[in-house]
């Protein structure tokens, strides 16, 4: 029975979920292991070949990625920790404006997949160091439609350029990645550009920081701050940046 209840937790409903193992835990008082987590997933991969060259002077000081790896919680906390990064957003990108939200998303069918809009200092840290960070600590990029626990196209492997030079950026960091095989598989990874960018609803957001000992938290998304800790630490920042000032209270 526990072992079902654990394997069949999806996504697509996160707060009954989370509620779910938390009485179950409570009750038992087991040790539970949640197949798929997070610490299954960090691969120490090369930097990329390709990248922007770094700005100074009169340059841009603000650069957006939006990157979508499984649940947004587990992404927007792990990138929320990152030096150079000003902003992480959970939303939604890939489908329409009047679909961009959480329970239609969860259906599968909108195109929409759980996404983050992360925000950086071009000076402090490269776009291609984002999608370094975003392979090997945020998610599996050779899983497409799955994340651990969570199944459906809405928490697909995606990267969303906002411009030519990210798209160019973006594939052929995934060419030179798949061409030295640092993963037993392919990367999966689809490149989607001219994609809008939906935030999602305040509940949704600093939800790791908010929410430190949820069992979904525990299990598949705490495990990715320690692996960005150890496999980045001169990019590794203790205290996250945040969307809501009361998370930090």
């Amino acid at each position: 029975m526990t072992e079902l209840l654990m394997t069949t937790a999806k996504h697509t409903s996160h707060l009954p979920s989370t509620l779910l193992l938390t009485a179950l835990l409570t009750a038992t008082g087991a040790s539970i292991t949640i197949p798929g987590s997070a610490a299954e997933v960090a691969h120490v991969i090369p930097a990329p070949a390709l990248d922007q060259e770094a700005a100074s002077g009169a340059q841009a000081t603000s650069e957006t990625a939006v990157l979508a790896g499984g649940c947004f919680w587990g992404v927007q906390g792990v990138f929320q920790h990152v030096s150079g990064v000003s902003s992480a957003v959970s939303g939604y990108a890939g489908g329409q404006k009047n679909t961009a939200h959480y329970e239609m998303v969860g259906s599968g069918g909108t195109g929409h997949a759980e996404s983050v809009r992360v925000s950086f200092d071009p000076r402090k840290i490269s776009y291609g160091r984002i999608l370094q960070i975003y392979f090997s600590v945020a998610h599996d990029p050779t899983q497409l439609n799955r994340q651990g626990p969570d199944v459906g196209t809405q928490y697909r492997s995606a990267i969303f350029p906002l411009s030519a030079d990210q798209a160019r950026i973006a594939k052929a960091y995934i060419a030179q990645l798949n061409q030295s095989r640092v993963y037993d598989a392919a990367i999966v990874t689809k490149i989607e550009p001219n994609r809008d960018f939906y935030a999602a609803e305040d509940y949704h957001q600093d939800y790791m920081t908010l929410h430190p000992a949820q069992p979904y938290i525990v299990y598949n998304d705490l495990p990715k701050i320690d692996d960005l800790k150890r496999t980045f630490p001169d990019l590794y920042r203790a205290a996250p940046v945040l969307v809501t000032p009361r998370a930090s209270n």
